[in-house]
């Protein structure tokens, strides 16, 4: 009687090892054969002797033969029967495109799933045993031939052919796992005939060998027997890790005029942002200052222009209005500009542009700006691709980047990626969903709950182009054979090299101790203790209404009484801060503002008196910026008769009066708000006038100031007249006050090509032009000479503009924060700089520089101790503060960028890394990309702290991709691409080490906790407003309202948990949604969401309904501390 093997009650791979054991041959047919299935009679194999047979005419020693049938999937099989050819002859050309199809089809298999141990084994043991001639593989390829015959021949005198035959394929499912219907064929009649009909098969013309094919896949692939250099799999990390910069660069090609315009640096810059622009409809631009972005912006969109027929809107500062209309005549753009203080007005009766660049981005920081939404809003309706231009992008917090992309990212677009690191350190998805209930946790919104570098850097590599000067120093940079400087060669052939920044110092007479030393005066404990016990009644006015008014307030009141609390506190910090810093950028701006400031009291104090509406500063909370920008925000242009040094207070009062006039006048009126001052308690005109009091004791003490004493302003004339009397020098400074201030000096003294440049100048362009006409290609202003020598700015140069005509920067104040020097530094090491050395210039006192240090310091610790000043969660100086001595002792490198805020985007740093192991090693561009996928190798650990493990770096259904980095128990290391990526790092010399015993294990995990994660952001809510979002948190209250009673049960907490795994079905959706309007109960939606589920009409649970594709292993790296 014959055997059955079901697998269920007699498992096939028992029988036949069984079988083998006791024989010397075996012959194996089978539709398909799994390469990974051999493990199941690998070991019985090596065992077989083999038998000499005749095939044809030759004679060859065999021991296993493998005829593998099925060469079509089913589906082809089905066409074919409906529509083939009766008269198809099977022909050479068609068995070689079959022979090849199957071998990629042998090679695909073992890119599919997780390695193990065991499969690695088995399959190097196949490769031995093809290679031994002990196994050989033929595809039968005459027609689709799907039999499962095993026939294991012995020298048994009784039964000497076995055979098997049945449903089971050469898989570890056919073997052994799943159900199958097999018997054994012991008469011999039968077994004999089955033999027969093998070797018909086998010996048919169009029945290839495979094995030499079979042999190179698995030794080509990641099981094969050798150990593979990790420099080839670092660089596959690479590889693919700068997919789009490489398919950006290979898909674009740039405007014949930017191919002669343009560095190569900057070429690459605007392939990259090409291809983020048509993939994501947004890029932003971060190039440090100096290397180029309106240039390569206006690059970007004559692309589109071209290709697309598109047209571009520009969206810039007003200063920069004129340059880049300059730009717009010179490339030919069809393109308008918009000044950012015309968008509420110009934005809603503009035409459709498809393509929106917006310079100086980082100014669009606050969502709540009425110009953001005007702009967010034209964006939306005309569904126009953005170029968002910023050197700095990034200020205080990360939602400054979030707002920016915002602008044409939806709070409900699905990013293909969640902020890995934030939702591990809150305890995964199901603590993120708990939350962040109505946030999608793939959405921007969900990126902005992270406070996480590596998450931003994750979300930036997505939409980010930048690269810091350091890095295409290092990437781009050429030395010239004769001076042995790093620089960069132009198109036209010329080469400049890259400066240095060389810090200076300007020290001038400053004597603490001299009792007639008007800047000593200032610098006194008694000074600075009135500034810091100043009350600043007028910005914290909230405080001073009365609990019980006699007169009912209006609408418009009533909103101004309710924005008195917003900025409070806060303001008084900035402006006790903002008066010390005018103290050190000069005696004349410190009195004049103190000045001011007792007016403005007493505009107050004359309202109170006269019982009329006092004058509000209009948006002073929303506007906080203007309290930190370096302008003077009291200033208006016709208060210059009003500030003087005005020691009485009467006098003060009197010329208050004149002011409120003006305040009131049509001209003023709309720019503050009013409200009657009778809301307010005596104890406001009080405050008022004891603050003013005490400011006129430090304005009595500093009253003497004369400009003709003023010792830094002496050394700056000596420096422009004298050390550097025939360049070019640009001349910073943080307060409008102080640059009128040293313009007006510096003519007086009789010098010549010297102007003044703030916020209020009508065109700041039209200065930088004068001052830098070469390098802003207007040669004309110097052949009329018109040209400036010497430029005095505040940072309304700060951006966009070239000024490299100078190589000279003096501070003459100093800022709190480094970057903010760097920053002017880089206003003149631009792109077209040809000096070898920018000088920096900063200002100190010969004997005094302990007291500036010392009232920094002692400022720094007052805002650190009371978090009053700025908020608590607020960080005032913007950045590392600077070393004073630092500068004092002309340190080098200290005005070189920091790369820790200057980080160059992933695609292009993984690019480079790319291109630059190309430049050395071309061949290594067919090497890499044909090495296959699972490949791995292993090499010795350098990353800090020692974390042996595996990297892991795999691709998503979503195409997304994913590093992750786990130690040797499987927990997650991290998932910062970059901290990976660094981890990785290796170079050609770097040895192959042996793998961890459970590397294969560790992959495996790694593979699990990418697919767990793929699977469960896939169950997302969508959006707030969306059927599955509303039906899910209705239901998940009404469980948790409802806990314990007989309206809650296990149909519907599996219905709900449904909900929020899978996706929802059309006819699911729309049945609720119905009921939803119609007003439905809660109770009634969750019998309506069982009855739906028992009818399997509520969620995609089926895989073959909604198929999850596997996350594909791209490659591993193990590293190792032996």
């Amino acid at each position: 009687m014959p055997k059955i093997y079901d697998n269920i009650e007699h498992h096939l791979t028992k029988g036949l090892n069984e079988t083998l054991e006791v024989s010397h041959r075996t012959d194996f047919c089978v539709g398909y054969f799994n390469l990974r299935g051999w493990k199941e009679v690998a070991e019985k194999i090596d065992s077989l002797q083999g038998v000499t047979l005749a095939e044809g005419e030759e004679e060859v020693h065999r021991i296993c033969r493998l005829l593998v049938g099925m060469q079509k999937l089913p589906v082809d099989i089905l066409r074919e029967y409906f529509y083939r050819d009766e008269d198809h002859i099977f022909d050479q050309a068609e068995a070689s495109k079959l022979k090849k199809r199957l071998a990629q089809e042998f090679k695909d298999q073992l890119t599919i799933g997780a390695p193990t141990e065991h499969d690695e084994i088995a399959l190097r043991k196949l490769s031995r045993q093809m290679k031994e001639k002990k196994v050989v593989v033929k595809l039968h390829l005459r027609y689709p031939l799907h039999a499962k015959l095993y026939l294991a021949f012995s020298n048994d005198k009784r039964v000497p052919v076995v055979g098997f035959l049945g449903s089971s394929n050469l898989t570890l499912a056919g073997l052994s796992k799943q159900g199958e219907l097999n018997i054994d064929v012991l008469e011999q009649d039968a077994a004999n005939k089955l033999a027969l009909w093998f070797n018909d098969r086998w010996l048919d013309r169009w029945c290839i060998d495979i094995t030499q094919e079979l042999i190179e896949i698995i030794d080509n692939s990641w099981a094969a027997d050798r150990l593979l250099s990790p420099y080839h799999i670092y660089l596959k990390i690479v590889y693919h890790l700068s997919q789009e910069a490489r398919a950006g660069l290979n898909d674009y090609s740039l405007p014949k005029v930017f191919q002669r315009d343009l560095l190569v640096f900057q070429q690459m810059a605007v392939k990259i942002a090409a291809k983020k622009l048509d993939n994501r409809d947004g890029v932003l631009i971060g190039d440090v200052v100096g290397l180029g972005k309106t240039i390569t912006a206006c690059a970007l969109a004559k692309m589109f222009e071209e290709m697309n027929f598109f047209s571009t809107l520009i969206i810039c500062p007003p200063n920069l209005k004129p340059m880049w209309k300059e730009y717009i005549v010179k490339y030919d753009l069809k393109a308008e500009t918009c000044s950012i203080g015309e968008v509420q007005k110009k934005l809603p009766e503009l035409k459709r542009f498809r393509i929106v660049i917006i310079d100086e981005s980082h100014n669009l920081r606050n969502d709540e700006g009425s110009r953001y939404r005007a702009i967010k809003s034209y964006l939306d309706e005309n569904e126009s691709k953005v170029i968002l231009l910023s050197a700095t992008p990034y200020n205080k917090s990360y939602v400054d980047l979030s707002n920016q992309l915002r602008l044409f990212i939806s709070d409900e677009k699905d990013l293909g990626i969640s902020p890995e690191r934030y939702i591990s350190e809150i305890g995964g998805q199901v603590q993120f969903m708990a939350k962040h209930t109505e946030t999608f946790i793939r959405s921007i919104k969900a990126f902005e709950r992270s406070e996480y570098a590596d998450d931003w850097r994750e979300l930036m590599r997505l939409y980010m182009v930048r690269r810091t000067r350091s890095f295409i120093k290092a990437n781009y940079g050429v030395t010239d054979a004769t001076t042995g400087k790093v620089g960069l060669k132009f198109p036209d052939g010329h080469f400049e090299p890259f400066p240095e920044r060389v810090p200076k110092k300007v020290e001038y007479e400053f004597d603490p101790n001299d009792p007639k030393d008007q800047y000593a005066k200032l610098y006194t404990k008694t000074v600075v203790e009135t500034i810091e016990h100043m009350t600043l009644p007028r910005y914290g006015l909230k405080k001073y209404l009365e609990t019980n008014p006699t007169i009912r307030a209006t609408k418009d009141e009533e909103v101004i009484m309710q924005n008195l609390s917003r900025a409070g506190k806060r303001l008084m910090g900035f402006c006790r801060t903002n008066l010390f810093k005018r103290l050190e950028s000069s005696g004349y701006s410190f009195l004049l503002s103190l000045s001011r400031h007792i007016l403005r009291n007493y505009v107050f104090v004359y309202a109170i008196q006269n019982k009329l509406p006092l004058p509000i500063g209009k948006n002073i909370s929303q506007n906080l910026d203007d309290y930190l920008e370096d302008t003077d925000t009291d200033q208006n242009g016709n208060q210059e008769n009003y500030l003087k040094l005005i020691l009485k207070p009467e006098m003060y009062l009197t010329q208050a009066e004149k002011l409120y006039k003006d305040f009131e006048s049509p001209a003023y009126r709309n720019r503050f708000d009013w409200i009657r001052s009778q809301f307010f308690s005596s104890s406001l005109q009080q405050t008022l006038i004891g603050d003013g009091e005490d400011i006129i004791k430090i304005l009595n003490i500093g009253k003497d100031w004369n400009a003709e004493q003023d010792r830094q302003l002496n050394a700056l004339h000596r420096l422009l007249t004298v050390t550097h009397k025939d360049e070019k020098v640009i001349v910073f400074t943080q307060f409008a006050d102080t640059a009128w201030y040293l313009t007006e000096q510096l003519k007086k003294r009789g010098m010549k090509s010297i102007e003044c440049v703030t916020g209020d100048h009508e065109n700041p362009s039209a200065l930088a032009h004068r001052f830098s006409p070469i390098s802003n290609q207007h040669p004309e202003i110097v052949q009329m000479k018109q040209d400036l020598r010497v430029l005095i700015s505040t940072d309304v140069l700060s951006e966009g503009q070239n000024l490299q005509d100078a190589h000279i920067i003096l501070n003459y104040d100093l800022p709190w924060a480094i970057i903010r020097l760097i920053q002017r530094a880089g206003r003149i090491d631009r792109i077209g700089q040809k000096a070898e050395k920018i000088l920096c210039y900063s200002f100190f006192p010969e004997d005094g520089i302990e007291e500036i240090i010392k009232l920094r310091k002692r400022l720094t610790n007052r805002i650190r101790q009371n978090a009053e000043v700025v908020g608590s969660d607020e960080t005032f100086f913007d950045g590392d503060p600077i070393n004073i001595m630092d500068l004092y002792n002309e340190k080098g490198g200290i005005l070189d960028e920091d790369e820790r805020d200057t980080e160059v985007d992933l695609t292009s740093y993984a690019y480079q890394i790319w291109k630059n192991a190309l430049d050395i090693n071309p061949s290594l561009n067919k090497t890499i990309p044909d090495l296959p996928n699972v490949c791995y190798a292993t090499k010795h650990n350098t990353s800090e702290p020692e974390h042996e493990g595996v990297i892991l770096y795999s691709r998503t259904s979503d195409e997304n991709d994913m590093l992750v980095w786990l130690d040797d128990k499987g927990k997650t290391i991290t998932q910062s691409q970059r901290a990976i990526l660094d981890a990785a790092q290796c170079s050609t010399d770097t040895e192959a080490k042996y793998k961890l015993p459970n590397h294969h294990e560790l992959v495996k995990k790694g593979i699990d906790f990418i697919r767990e994660e793929e699977k469960n952001t896939g169950g997302s809510l969508g959006k707030k407003t969306g059927v599955k979002f509303r039906t899910y948190t209705r239901l998940k209250n009404f469980c948790e309202d409802n806990e314990g009673t007989l309206f809650v049960n296990e149909q519907l907490k599996k219905a709900v948990d449904d909900i929020f795994k899978y996706p929802m079905k059309d006819f699911a959706r729309d049945t609720i949604n119905r009921q939803m309007k119609a007003g439905i109960s809660d109770e009634e939606l969750s019998s309506l969401v069982i009855s739906l589920r028992e009818e399997d009409k509520l969620c995609i649970v089926d895989p073959d309904e909604h198929p999850f594709k596997e996350p594909q292993i791209i490659c591993s790296l193990g590293l190792t501390n032996s």
